[in-house]
């Protein structure tokens, strides 16, 4: 049996592993637009049919689009890549009045409900 860590160990989760999924939004520069706009949409949960119908196009290439975007992130997997999305959505979405910009990510932003 393994022993649970000390409740009182505040150490961020990301420093205790060494992961950080966002790091400097370096890997973000390397996209096209068009990757940006399937990475943002990503970030909604939406399924590969649903995207290709917004983005109108084949669903097949969604999948190349999240391949390739995944591959540029150095991410392994399309939830680590909407991990990433939702993480870097100010950073991605040019959309001024998005209630999303300012949302809990942002320290001190009031929270956005999403109901």
């Amino acid at each position: 049996m393994s022993e649970r860590s000390d409740v009182t160990d505040t150490a961020c989760a990301y420093r205790r592993t060494g992961i950080v999924p966002v790091g400097e939004a370096g890997g973000l520069k390397a996209l096209t637009d068009r990757e940006r706009e399937v990475l943002l949409l990503l970030g909604t949960g939406l399924g590969n049919r649903r995207l290709a119908s917004e983005l109108g196009i084949a669903e097949r290439t969604v999948k190349a689009h999240i391949a390739r975007i995944a591959n540029k992130l150095g991410q392994e997997t399309r939830l680590q890549v909407a991990v990433v999305s939702v993480l870097s959505h100010a950073v991605l979405c040019g959309d001024p009045s998005c209630p999303c910009r300012h949302s809990a990510l942002s320290p001190g932003a009031p929270r956005v409900s999403v109901a």
